[in-house]
């Protein structure tokens, strides 16, 4: 793949929504490896699916030939990006970013490898120059770069306001830090590239601003679309919560069953979005039709539980799920319940008798155990709004039909 154009294959899967100049971009490209980085906010222990375009951004990166950086935010996240947020962050603990940050990074092992030269990734901590900043130098050197009407005028800042929702003033920073960072990146590692989620378009900008100024440089940036799904929701969110990428908050198998479970329309769309399957074979797959479109859905659960857990952690939940749903298990026998929807979870769990009381409930879904549509439950007060099939466990399955 190294032959290969990174901004012709991310542009071709459907990756790019925005680039600050393509043809520059390109040219960078052209001329030798370039080094790009994303950043990775510790906000909680576990990246999610949520994180997966940022992640395969990186993948192609390295796979296309060019050096990827994988920054962890261990001084950004003690500020909060308000970014696509109407309520502050919480403010976390040194120790417990620290155990974020030890979560974050098991994300990253089965798409890059890390190490040196072309094609390997290195994984770096905004904490090493942030932490050590001293304030008065900072706003002398950084401040004056940033003018307050371009800050306000930015979607972080702008939506917030218009929604009159508060915005502190720790919050108001994080768009110098994340500026900084890539001066930092740039004149550490020769960092000339710095992607993420349209969300972060204006402190991208903002940041490449910055080089220029600080380092009399130029450099790139590159933002992916936000994915929803063909229905609009937004990608990554179920019935059951977040959709987690480590495997202690979410199994493999109920990772495969995320993917199986895609709608139809999305099937060619998260092909080239979240597998490395040629192109070719992804329009293939995305153009059948009718019950077809099942296998390609098979297939795309397959590849993606692939990249993330390992081959044979992927082909053991597609032979479960196999045995479980193709081999007289299949929706129209299970046993079934009525009841009259919305109804709360806990309830529908003791009257299918799939646990004896709401107690039992509750401590299964603290074990990841209970599944609704064969999407993992995280919240105990979840409440069902319509017909669903109800799971303990991996072998106890019961309908719920309103009546």
């Amino acid at each position: 793949m190294s032959g290969q154009d990174f901004l012709d294959v991310v542009t071709e899967r459907g990756f790019v929504h925005q680039v600050t100049d393509a043809e520059a971009l390109r040219a960078s490209l052209r001329a030798g490896p370039v080094t790009g980085y994303i950043g990775f906010d510790a906000t909680a222990d576990s990246l999610h699916v949520g994180h997966l375009v940022q992640i395969m951004l990186l993948r192609w990166l390295a796979r296309t030939g060019n050096r990827p950086v994988v920054l962890m935010g261990g001084g950004t996240t003690k500020i909060g990006d308000p970014s696509g947020r109407d309520e502050t962050r919480q403010i976390l603990t040194e120790e417990r970013i620290e155990q974020n940050k030890a979560g974050i990074r098991r994300a990253f092992d089965g798409f890059l490898q890390f190490g040196d030269g072309p094609g390997k990734a290195i994984m770096l901590d905004n904490a090493e120059w942030l932490d050590g900043l001293r304030y008065i130098p900072f706003l002398r050197e950084v401040g004056r770069h940033f003018s307050v009407n371009r800050m306000l005028s930015m979607d972080s800042v702008r939506l917030r306001l218009e929604r009159d929702q508060p915005l502190t003033f720790i919050e108001f920073n994080y768009m110098l830090l994340q500026s900084y960072d890539f001066v930092e990146l740039h004149k550490r590692h020769g960092v000339t590239l710095q992607m993420g989620g349209s969300d972060q378009w204006g402190n991208i900008v903002m940041g490449a601003d910055l080089v220029r100024r600080m380092s009399n440089a130029t450099v790139h940036g590159l933002t992916a679309p936000l994915i929803t799904t063909a229905s609009g929701a937004k990608m990554g969110k179920t019935a059951g919560g977040a959709v987690w990428l480590n495997a202690d908050r979410l199994s493999p198998y109920d990772y495969w069953q995320y993917w199986r479970n895609a709608e139809d329309a999305d099937a060619g769309r998260f092909l080239a979005l979240f597998t490395d399957l040629p192109m070719e074979e992804v329009r293939r797959l995305g153009a059948l039709g009718g019950a077809e479109i099942n296998e390609a859905k098979k297939v795309l659960a397959t590849e993606a539980t692939a990249l993330l857990h390992g081959r044979a952690a992927a082909e053991e939940a597609a032979e479960t799920a196999r045995r479980a749903f193709e081999q007289g298990e299949a929706a129209e026998t299970l046993p079934s319940i009525i009841h009259a929807l919305p109804a709360p979870l806990l309830d529908l769990l003791v009257e299918a008798k799939l646990c004896a009381s709401k107690g039992e409930a509750r401590r299964l879904i603290a074990q990841n155990g209970v599944r609704l549509d064969d999407a993992p439950v995280s919240d105990p007060a979840l409440v069902v709004e319509a017909p669903a099939k109800l799971s303990a466990g991996r072998k106890r399955h019961v309908l719920v039909k309103a009546g």
